[in-house]
């Protein structure tokens, strides 16, 4: 039978067959109507097709299509070439499209699956057998084959999506960006449905998931932890140790705020990290600079922390570090003299790594399932200078601009609620995890006024005494008051101006925070009675 096959990327998918197969049957009903009424062909499965029948609307059952009939207590349904050649024929291709001919195959434009309730059956604590049952087999595999067959195939595998299609209908089918975000989806959902049953599985058949490496302990000596590298070669977890006993728990996750920290920025860029915190953060024109700058904001809290550069790691770089204690140095590599040069501090852990895409998504467990999200990176409109709206002040200079776009790439990095301050292209006050926005604001002003040194030349006398000095003497020599002079960064509004206060009091020139509080108006008034500049970037940055 012919195939139509799109004359470009760009045009619309025209709806004229579809697979539907769903455990899930809320709006199936309607669903099908809204097909049958445009002059779709409904090809379904089992209780499927009985209930669109049953709703008087046309359906070919796939044992029609197949010639074979569902077998095996339904696990076998749509496991056939009828069914699959139809699915993955790329129609752009015409040796696809002559094949389907010569074979007498239909081809799909739209599949409508959603897969059986194995979550919801776990959580009901069905037994073992009654779980297994409910992975599903036949269904992620004809999403799969949809969403690959983007170019030629809609998928959908929500009933929330169902307006979508009809919405389609209207307007002779699904654009390809409409295909592409379809199969996107359909990839996520089939990946987190094999994430819950390979858990499970694990869980019943104990031990470490292949590929996985054992650590000592978790977060603390009675956790049992491990971690478990994807393959992709990026990240922390699949970084190279290139010297230093094992990594533990805390260290993989402090290296991976403190990488992530670094590639926010795209100058040479420094982060110093302790318990998830940056306690610096800093860029300047070669490596070791900016190290200078990223310790001299608080050498106390440097000590015992994860160092980050987004730079190769330079033999000056690597001086400064070894009187230090430092319990990681990640960088994409390391100089040869500067590995000579660290490789005394046998305890030292090198971990050369390739930096994770930008856009990934990220998963984070809680009790009972996860949460996934795209990974906050500082690459909206509102991230730059560019999109900014000025509501208070003169215009910063171009070195204001400078740094109030640093501390806002920097404060990405800080748990909330957080405030940040910095000057010269360096942190000089990081108020972080707090519950109110008042107290980040004194906190980060706090350790601006007490902790650290006035300037990277001084901080490399701290860092010369660092790794014997006690925190008492660190404290009692640094200079006061490096809050007057520095721009203030929030990673969310403030939502009275009490916390603009706490800057303003303290000497701060400009502030940069996303707005949106229902007082805006009264903080902004606040900026405007004080002298100070203020940008709201429309952009928030929590981090949980």
């Amino acid at each position: 039978m012919p195939t139509s096959a799109p004359n470009s990327s760009a045009e619309r998918m025209p709806l004229t067959r579809a697979l539907v197969s769903v455990y899930d049957k809320t709006g199936l009903v309607d669903l099908g109507r809204a097909l049958a009424e445009a002059g779709v062909d409904i090809v379904s499965t089992g209780s499927t097709a009985r209930v669109l029948a049953e709703a008087g609307i046309d359906v070919v059952g796939v044992e029609e299509i197949t010639g074979f009939p569902e077998c095996l207590e339904g696990r076998v349904k749509t496991l056939h070439p009828r069914i699959h050649a139809g699915i993955l024929a790329d129609r752009r291709k015409p040796d696809h499209v002559a094949q389907l001919d010569d074979l007498d195959v239909a081809a799909f434009d739209l599949v409508v699956c959603n897969l059986y309730p194995f979550s919801a059956t776990l959580a009901s604590g069905a037994d073992f057998d009654a779980c297994v049952e409910q992975i599903d087999i036949g269904g992620p595999a004809m999403v799969r084959a949809a969403a690959k067959n983007h170019p030629s195939v809609a998928v959908v595998v929500d009933p929330a999506g169902y307006g979508e299609v009809v919405e389609a209908l209207g307007h002779g089918g699904f654009t390809a960006a409409a295909r592409r975000e379809l199969a996107a989806r359909a990839f996520e959902h089939t990946a987190s449905y094999d994430a819950a049953v390979a858990a499970w599985m694990r869980e019943k058949v104990g031990g470490d998931p292949a590929g996985s490496i054992a650590l000592r302990y978790g977060e603390n000596p009675h956790q049992g932890a491990r971690i478990v590298p994807d393959g992709s070669g990026e990240g922390i977890a699949n970084a190279r140790c290139l010297q230093g006993k094992a990594m533990s728990y805390n260290n993989y996750t402090d290296a991976d705020a403190a990488l992530r920290a670094a590639y926010d920025h795209t100058d040479p860029c420094v982060a110093i990290v302790k318990h998830a915190n940056p306690c610096g953060i800093a860029v300047a024109g070669d490596i070791a600079t900016a190290h200078l700058g990223a310790h001299a904001c608080d050498p106390v809290s440097a000590y015992g922390g994860v160092i980050a550069c987004n730079r190769p790691v330079t033999v000056e770089l690597a001086r400064q570090i070894r009187p230090i204690f430092t319990e990681v140095v990640v960088a994409p590599s390391f100089d040869e003299d500067a590995r000579r040069e660290l490789g005394h501090k046998k305890n030292l852990r090198l971990l050369e790594v390739t930096p994770p895409r930008r856009g990934a998504w990220e998963v984070k467990h809680v009790s009972g399932g996860a949460l996934e999200q795209r990974r906050d990176d500082v690459d909206e409109p509102g991230d730059t200078v560019e999109g900014w709206r000025l509501v208070a002040g003169d215009p910063a200079d171009e070195a204001t601009l400078t740094d109030l776009e640093f501390a806002w790439r920097c404060v990405r990095a800080v748990r909330s609620n957080a405030v940040l301050l910095a000057k010269d292209g360096a942190t000089v006050g990081v108020g972080m995890g707090q519950v109110n926005r008042v107290d980040a604001a004194k906190l980060a002003v706090e350790r601006a006024n007490t902790l650290g040194g006035r300037s990277t030349g001084d901080a490399a006398a701290n860092i010369d005494s660092a790794g014997g000095a006690k925190a008492e003497d660190v404290v009692a020599s640094a200079p006061k008051e490096r809050a007057r002079g520095s721009v203030a960064a929030s990673d969310a509004f403030f939502p009275f101006a009490d916390g603009l206060q706490v800057l303003i009091d303290a000497g701060v020139k400009a502030v940069v925070h996303p707005g949106g509080s229902i007082r805006d108006e009264e903080v902004i008034e606040a900026a405007r009675a004080a002298g100070i500049t203020m940008y709201l970037t429309g952009v928030r940055h929590f981090c949980h």
